[in-house]
């Protein structure tokens, strides 16, 4: 146990807790300890008898049976693996930031659920933080299973194809891949190469909450200077003083 708690201490804070949270409600409401009825997205309920929780327990809740259970897994698989990878890498030292990726994918996907009449949101949430991952890392090579290996930037469209041959569904995986474009298009597409405005600044609200961590690599890092141009650079000025020597010596 000792183990697994130090695993579980050591993931990143909101890793940590979606994956806590979705644990948490999935076995109350396979257990009967809650309704799954009050943990589901149902419109009437969430808005004229205002059940705001629902908006969180959809995304949290996922119905366990024989024929659901392994899907289940997957989607913890990936949420656990995606979300790291996004939180201790280029989200590393920057909670606010990665906390309004998470606010902003998951009130898109309640809007979804909500105009499409969807009781659950675990799927494109999950797959919207995983081609957030992608689009960052697109030539990276990922394995599949049979072990196929392809680029990341074509991992969203496998699991797209997967699940529409084998079980007949990929609406959900379809609208996660909706939500993580309109971050990527919205957060860096538009402004970097269609010259808009950055219309996804994290609120300074949460940079109070979750301020920068100085331990982060990716907002401090500063690419070094190569050899070359470091030379060059010395010798701007015409003259090459070498390192010099103590006086005296």
């Amino acid at each position: 146990m000792s183990d697994v708690r130090d695993w579980f201490n050591s993931l990143p804070i909101f890793t940590r807790y979606w994956l806590l949270c979705t644990a948490i409600c999935t076995l109350i409401g396979r257990f009967g300890l809650v309704s799954p009825l009050s943990l589901i997205l149902i419109n009437d309920r969430f808005i004229n008898n205002f059940e705001i929780w629902r908006a969180a327990t959809c995304v949290f809740y996922y119905p366990l049976s024989p024929a659901t259970g392994f899907h289940f897994l997957i989607n913890c698989y990936f949420l656990y693996n995606y979300s790291y990878k996004l939180e201790r890498g280029e989200y590393d030292g920057r909670p606010a930031d990665y906390c309004f990726l998470l606010l902003f994918n998951w009130i898109c996907c309640v809007i979804i659920g909500l105009i499409g009449e969807f009781v659950y949101l675990m799927d494109p949430m999950v797959l919207s933080i995983l081609y957030v991952w992608c689009q960052l890392n697109k030539d990276v090579i990922v394995n599949f299973w049979f072990g196929t290996q392809f680029k990341a930037m074509y991992l969203p469209w496998v699991l797209f194809a997967f699940n529409l041959i084998i079980s007949g569904g990929g609406m959900m995986e379809l609208f996660g891949i909706l939500v993580g474009h309109l971050y990527i298009f919205l957060k860096f597409k538009y402004p970097q190469e269609f010259g808009g405005p950055e219309l996804l600044n994290t609120p300074k609200i949460l940079e109070s909450y979750f301020p920068p961590q100085r331990s982060g690599i990716r907002w401090l890092r500063v690419a070094p200077i190569p050899r070359a141009q470091e030379r060059q650079t010395r010798n701007t000025f015409g003259h090459n003083w070498g390192r010099g020597y103590v006086l005296g010596q």
